[in-house]
């Protein structure tokens, strides 16, 4: 078996997003790395997937056994004409083509030394003990990454050996911190002083540092490592539990010696469930900010190590974290089952599901078979297995003295046999993480053994899992079609009066196919939604799946209305916005639907479930809506940019003022040459002097674009920068005696320019040919050539430079005093335009590596950040944050997607209790894996009310007949509800107000309730709406009290 090599070359579109996980060096590892893979049923096919997806160089298919009915149950790849066909044989075709450029290979022989001499890693799934043990025995010797991974209907099974001497390059996600230097001391030690708080940097950190003037001793300095002044170090956390286990709890939260006390009220049967409910986010990096006798420290200073005999230090330069690798040592299988390192927060727990699993392989081996299905004889023989088995030892090697639950045991025995698509796919993502770990070096391999279990998912009165009925997801990116995978293998929808609708207005792109596996590369430009119901169609032929194309949002309430949500029992939600997911979480509580939620950050994952009356309903974080909202001041991104996200915006705005708007702005000029408005005169003025730059007249040739670019760069990061420092200068003190340029506003300083410096020469290349482009002239990608026309032109002196303002207030004032002059101005930098072909404006696309745009944006931001001080972006991050995109990986993606769909058979199965429903949190890189019981809905009271209610709730009032007027409707909701109402509003829009004068409240109140709504929104009431959604506020209520929402019924 041969295998072509595998070019260094990665394909950046196809892996744009996962490249934001992984990073390049790792990715060329990736598609260099040969994996074997033996077992393809449900659990091998969805490793297969992930692997394939996330472009492995080469896998080779292990599995001569045929195929069989039970397999069709979670192996997507198979179907009924492969019965009989060996699974390996029967899974190829598809397998690859789920990427051409990984090569797909079948071995139909035993898997010996020889074999495994071509591999960097074997995965066994579903396998006996037997072959395990031998496999891994020869890996371990060969220096062989081995995994072995396995599910046994509700119960998972995972186990790495990556040798004794195991180097992980990269441990953690997190990108390494950077900060802007302020000063450095010369002494021992060197004291170093930032612009913005230290404390995210810990002690005995590894940095490194770049672009200092002055202490030039440590640009690229060999890593040094730094002490955080004042700050006290950090002991391992720990938890502690105040009072029994059971109940309430008050658990104490202790990090290090002086933290705060942390108070939950849980309901949680054992330490582990407490621990799962802490947001893991919280206790990363965590910092105490006083000293020893409690005195606020003085931020920003680190302690660097020896510069006493070094230059004197003068400006700028960045400090850079390095990360250090660690060396993981794994035992070879024989002796791990004996001696388990398992990863779980209770490890009691897993070691008794690590001897359910040695009971099962004894089971097997003495009866060629699992237990039959709720069989309470096979399950008592496996738990008599289990109580027979050589005692585990802990790490020491000392005997674990510890009882063996025999219930846990005898459940998973008794459920054993089935093959669930949902387990598949978790343990799937995890087992494909973990090889991309062996493979790169990237994130810490676990140690040694997971175990991970949903056997909350059996009813509690005993009974067979229950059979889906019909669902509506939201979505058909990454989540989504693993969703719609998990439906189709389920059967969800797949009755005569089932059904499953995908919601999704997107279009294939091509960097979606890296994670999803439904689309291919013919389906590039297509509705997402319509080639994911097709394919999930192709998975299960009775599957009633029907594609909608519309946005789900306001403006689509007549689509997604009454009648659609009435014919839904739940909606599932995989949605890239916190503002989409709180408006369809919104949708479902208005309708009282189930929501299945989930979302993804790299490779970080959330699944969570929300159920009328039984949880809390979904809550958007405010402050992740607010960020996804967040506009910046104008003056910031123009004068006082202190973060990289503020330069990245202020390039953005540079592109789209120069190359779309301007080019808009001149073209409609010319077909209604009076239509200027005025009210945007200075704006209109400032941008079209711009695009002007230093030509006098429309560029004709590449040089005048050129010439241009090179003005534009003199202007931005030279002239503008001197013009800023002349008006506000960097000794300038303010009236209270303090620096203008300090705290968030960073003193900048000129750039000159030098065609030498890759990132100047990059600016003018982008710029010259986005111009020519908008021109219709030709561009040339010859750096070269470029180099050596700059050398022969003089740098230009730009022709304007625009008015400065110290903040938007007086930048508005200017705006609106732009009189005749100005006017007459504008006109005449028109004329330069006059009579010349239209101008072609450029929409800024992220994902066209080609046509210069993320170039341009790269290269300014980076040039302002040279200007500030600030830490620039490169140019990956560059596109990630002007492009909104968030890194993604197909692993993470078919993991939560797997979550859900194990919340998915509770929510369909008829009512559960509370304790039933789990939401999840996972973390691949860090192994992190929690799952918790959602809180019950809070019961909500009004002192002076003697009625309670919950989120879920809402009041219900008839509209009548004859409709009645607000008065009427006021007076009903104090004689039923006791409440005496004081404000009314339906959407943004105020109906009634008692603070009104009493003619204005005569007035509303005489209206009839729809009159009056079509008359303050100006909006007229569609004649299919049957409810209208008012809100109110009323006499007596507290300041945390949230009514529920008045349903005014049609």
């Amino acid at each position: 078996m041969t295998v072509p090599e595998t070019s260094k070359l990665v394909d950046e579109e196809l892996y744009s997003r996962q490249l934001y996980v992984l990073d390049l060096p790792a990715m060329q590892k990736i598609q260099g790395a040969k994996v074997l893979l033996s077992g393809l049923q449900g659990l091998g096919a969805e490793v297969a997937k992930n692997l394939v997806l996330m472009g492995v160089g080469s896998l080779t298919l292990h599995d001569p056994h045929p195929t069989c009915w039970s397999d069709l149950a979670a192996q997507f790849f198979l179907s009924e004409q492969d019965l009989e066909r060996s699974r390996a044989e029967a899974s190829q075709e598809l397998v690859a083509k789920l990427n051409r450029a990984v090569q797909v290979c079948i071995h139909t022989g035993d898997i010996t030394k020889e074999l495994l001499l071509d591999f960097q890693v074997v995965v066994l799934t579903t396998s006996k003990l037997e072959e395990q043990l031998k496999v891994g025995t020869l890996c371990h010797k060969l220096g062989v990454c081995f995994l072995v991974a396995d599910t046994r209907g509700l119960v998972g099974q995972l186990f790495c050996d990556f040798g004794e001497d195991f180097t992980v390059q990269d441990p953690t996600e997190a990108e390494p911190l950077t900060a802007a230097i302020q000063h450095i001391s010369q002494g021992s030690p060197g004291i170093l002083t930032l612009k913005t708080e230290a404390q995210n940097f810990c002690d005995v950190d590894l940095v490194t540092f770049s672009g200092i003037e002055g202490m030039v001793e440590l640009n690229g300095c060999d890593p040094r490592p730094i002490h955080v002044r004042g700050k006290p170090t950090l002991s391992t956390t720990r938890l502690s539990t105040q009072a029994p286990i059971g109940g309430t709890h008050s658990l104490v939260l202790v990090l290090g010696d002086r933290f705060s006390l942390y108070l939950f009220q849980h309901g949680a049967r054992s330490r582990t469930q407490m621990q799962d409910r802490i947001e893991y986010n919280e206790l990363l990096r965590v910092r105490s900010h006083t000293d020893e006798a409690g005195s606020p420290l003085e931020d920003g200073t680190l302690e660097i190590g020896d510069t006493a005999n070094f230059s004197c230090y003068l400006s700028g330069g960045i400090v850079t974290e390095v990360k250090r690798p660690k060396t993981v040592s794994h035992k070879p299988l024989d002796v791990a089952l004996l001696q388990p390192h398992v990863v779980a927060g209770e490890a009691y727990h897993a070691r008794c599901l690590h001897q359910a699993f040695r009971a099962l392989h004894q089971f097997q081996h003495l009866h060629g078979r699992l237990p039959q299905p709720w069989d309470p004889v096979d399950a008592a023989m496996v738990v008599g297995l289990a109580r027979s088995l050589e005692p585990l030892k802990g790490t020491g090697g000392e005997p674990l003295e510890e009882p063996l639950d025999e219930a846990l045991v005898q459940t998973v025995a008794l459920s054993s046999a089935g093959s669930l698509s949902p387990m598949a796919a978790i343990m799937g993502a995890v087992a494909a993480q973990e090889v991309l770990k062996a493979i790169s070096g990237k994130f810490m391999p676990l140690d040694q053994w997971l175990y991970f279990d949903a056997l909350d998912c059996l009813p509690e009165d005993g009974e067979h899992l229950p059979k889906p009925e019909d669902c509506a997801p939201v979505g058909a990116g990454a989540i989504g079609c693993e969703l719609l995978k998990g439906f189709a293998l389920v059967g969800l929808g797949a009755g005569t009066s089932g059904g499953v609708t995908v919601a999704d207005m997107d279009h294939i792109e091509r960097s979606n196919l890296s994670r999803q596996f439904l689309f291919s590369t013919v389906d590039i430009g297509r509705p997402k939604a319509e080639v994911a119901a097709e394919a999930a169609r192709r998975l299960n032929s009775d599957l009633q799946v029907t594609a909608l194309t519309y946005p789900l949002d306001p403006t689509t309430e007549h689509i997604y209305g009454n009648n659609f949500f009435s014919r839904v029992d739940g909606v599932a939600a995989a949605l890239d916005s916190f503002q989409a997911r709180h408006y369809v979480a919104a949708r479902c509580t208005h309708y009282l639907k189930p929501l299945l939620e989930a979302g993804t950050q790299g490779t970080s994952g959330d699944a969570s479930v929300f159920v009328p009356w039984v949880t809390e309903t979904y809550r958007a974080p405010a402050s992740a809506l607010a960020s996804e909202n967040a506009t910046y001041p104008v003056c910031t991104l123009r004068h006082f940019p202190s973060t990289v996200e503020h330069t990245v915006q202020w390039a953005r705005d540079e592109f789209e003022g120069l190359f779309c708007l301007s080019a808009e702005t001149i073209n409609h000029h010319q077909q209604a040459p009076t239509s200027l408005a005025e009210p945007d005169g200075l704006k209109v003025l400032t941008l079209l002097q711009e695009a002007l730059g230093v030509l006098r007249e429309r560029p004709q040739t590449w040089q005048d674009c050129v010439v241009w670019a090179l003005g534009h760069w003199q202007l931005c990061f030279h002239n503008s920068i001197i013009q800023l420092l002349n008006r506000f200068p960097p000794d300038k003190v303010l009236e209270d005696g303090t620096l203008f340029w300090s705290g968030s506003k960073q003193c900048p300083k000129p750039l000159e320019f030098d065609a030498s410096q890759d990132t100047h020469l990059l600016y003018v290349l982008a710029a010259a040919n986005l111009y020519a482009q908008m021109h219709g002239l030709p561009g040339s990608r010859d750096q070269t050539a470029l180099r050596e026309l700059l050398k022969s032109l003089l740098l230009p002196v730009p022709q304007h430079l625009a008015p400065i303002f110290p903040n938007d207030l007086e930048l508005s004032r200017a705006s609106a005093e732009f009189g005749p002059e100005q006017l007459k101005k504008l006109h005449k930098v028109l004329e330069v335009w006059s009579g010349s072909p239209p101008l072609k404006p450029l929409k800024f696309e992220k994902d066209n590596d080609s046509n210069f745009h993320v170039d341009f944006v790269a290269a300014a931001a980076s040039l302002r950040a040279q200007n500030y001080g600030i830490p620039p972006a490169n140019r990956a991050q560059s596109k990630r944050i002007v492009g909104q995109i968030i890194p993604a990986i197909a692993t993470t993606t078919a993991a939560v997607a797997g979550l859900l769909g194990l919340e998915l058979y509770k929510v369909v199965g008829g009512p559960r209790p509370l304790s039933a429903f789990r939401h999840s949190r996972l973390h691949l890189a860090e192994n992190r894996f929690n799952r918790w019981v959602p809180c019950a809905p809070a019961i909500q009271k009004c002192h002076h009310l003697t009625w309670t209610w919950t989120c879920w709730d809402c009041l219900k009032v008839p509209a009548g007949q004859p409709e009645r007027t607000l008065k009427s409707l006021l007076a009903h909701l104090q004689e039923r509800y006791g409440m005496r109402v004081k404000m009314l509003l339906h959407g943004k829009a105020l109906l009634y107000s008692a603070g009104w004068s009493p003619e204005k409240q005569a007035q509303h109140l005489a209206l009839r309730v729809t009159k009056l709504v079509q008359q303050v929104t100006s909006q007229m009431i569609e004649p299919e709406q049957r409810v209208l959604v008012l809100e109110l506020s009323c006499e007596g209520e507290e300041e945390d009290t949230t009514f529920p929402p008045l349903h005014y019924e049609l």
